[in-house]
Parts: C-alpha cells; sequence; structure tokens
C-alpha cells in the first residue's frame, strides 16, 4: 500500500532576489513498512523535503499524498488535525517539554487526541517499555541522556498511531551507543510492526541499517536504491 506520494513537488526560496529552488520537482513513492534513508550533502533539500511531505513547509508547486488524502488541499486546521492523526514526527533536537516527565511527553500527543486518561497511561507506559525505558516514566528531559530522550521521542511519535514516521537526523546529537541502540529499536519496530520510517540523514550508521536509499543533490534525486 502506498503512504507517500509526491508529484512534482517543488519550493523555491528568494535569496535577495535569487530563486533557488530547494527541492525541484521531485515525484516520490512510499510503501508500507518502508526503511527508507533520504540522504546528500548539507543544502541538498532533504529536510525541506521531509518538512513538506509532514506538512510543516508548505509547497511551491506539485502535490504530497499521504494515505490518498492531498494535504495541500488542506486548511491550516485540517492540516493540524491530519498531521496528529496520520504523521509521527521525531527531530534532532528531540523537542521534548522540559517541565513534564517522559511519561507526560509520550501522553501529550494522546491528550491533544482526546483519549481517556486510562488509554493514556496504558499506552504511553507500554510505549516507553517498548522502548527501553520503564524504569525512567517520572524523569525529566534534564534527567536523561541524549539517547534517552530521543527514545522518548520515539516513543511520543508512535503514540498516536500514525500511518509512518519522518525522522530528520534523528542521531546526529548521539554517541555511537545510542545511536546504535536507537536504530536497532526502530529497526525492530520496522520489521515486527511494519512501522514506516522515512529518515532525512547524512549518518552512515542510518544509511547501513536502511532498505532503501534515496540521494538528492540540487533538490533531485539522483539516484534510488533498494536493498
Amino acid at each position: 500500500m502506498e503512504i507517500i506520494k509526491t508529484t512534482h513537488l517543488t519550493k523555491v526560496y528568494s535569496n535577495n532576489g535569487l530563486e533557488v529552488k530547494a527541492v525541484n520537482h521531485i515525484d516520490l513513492s512510499i510503501e508500507e513498512g518502508e526503511f527508507t534513508a533520504i540522504v546528500g550533502p548539507s543544502g541538498s533539500g532533504k529536510t525541506t523535503l521531509l518538512n513538506m511531505i509532514g506538512g510543516l513547509d508548505d509547497s511551491t508547486e506539485g502535490t504530497v499524498k499521504i494515505a490518498g488524502t492531498n494535504i495541500n488541499s488542506l486548511s491550516e486546521n485540517e492540516l493540524i488535525d491530519f498531521r496528529l492523526k496520520n504523521i509521527g514526527f521525531v527531530f534532532q533536537a528531540y523537542n521534548l517539554i522540559p517541565v513534564l516527565t517522559a511519561k507526560e511527553n509520550v501522553e501529550f500527543i494522546m491528550l491533544l487526541q482526546g483519549l481517556s486518561e486510562k488509554e493514556r497511561k496504558q499506552r504511553s507506559e507500554e510505549l516507553l517499555n517498548h522502548v527501553g525505558l520503564t524504569d525512567k516514566l517520572d524523569s525529566r528531559p534534564n534527567q536523561l541522556s541524549g539517547g534517552e530522550q530521543q527514545r522518548v521521542a520515539v516513543a511520543r511519535a508512535l503514540a498516536s498511531k500514525p500511518s509512518f514516521i519522518l525522522a530528520d537526523e534523528p542521531t546526529a546529537n548521539l554517541d555511537s551507543h545510542s545511536t546504535s541502540t536507537l536504530l536497532d529499536m526502530m529497526a525492530e519496530m520496522n520489521e515486527k510492526e511494519k512501522v514506516t520510517f522515512l529518515f532525512s540523514t547524512h549518518d552512515q550508521r542510518v544509511i547501513d541499517k536502511a532498505r532503501r536509499v534515496i540521494t538528492i543533490e540540487d533538490g533531485k534525486i539522483i539516484k534510488d536504491e533498494r536493498r
């Protein structure tokens, strides 16, 4: 089943009067259950592409369809609601809420979705157990290592039961051990639970784990390899 489809997707920025195509007419299809890395040098357009797929950035031209829904045609409020229900995000900077515990951070998105307290508690504890943080439920982000914070972020991304997870440079701030643990965990979720992951990365360790590697340069796909 096709989860993501972009058609002629383009993003143009104006830089001192000059137009720069950060993403240049990209056609891309991602199937359910893929574990795909988008790679390329800094400034190649990979993060911009991810942001447009996630509805965090508007396209200049072209369309993004998520599970058949054209997100470009949604109003701002409809898009917020659609993201909440369909897309999980994992960012380089973790983006956890500092005053909330690990469990509360994971619960937060379910609170926005209107789930009951009982459902939120059960699912957040299950997810944090799944990512190996059963003993850190009541820890705040400043009491966790970088690797532990990123695992909380993955649990939070999964909390909404999304169609897929977008991970933008998720290992950039992690040491080798934390990166290995995180990647093994995400690969296991992908294999056993068919969670679809789409990474933007320049980390060779992520690239080595991916089963599909899409290379972007100057906003265009120049290579698409399946393994």
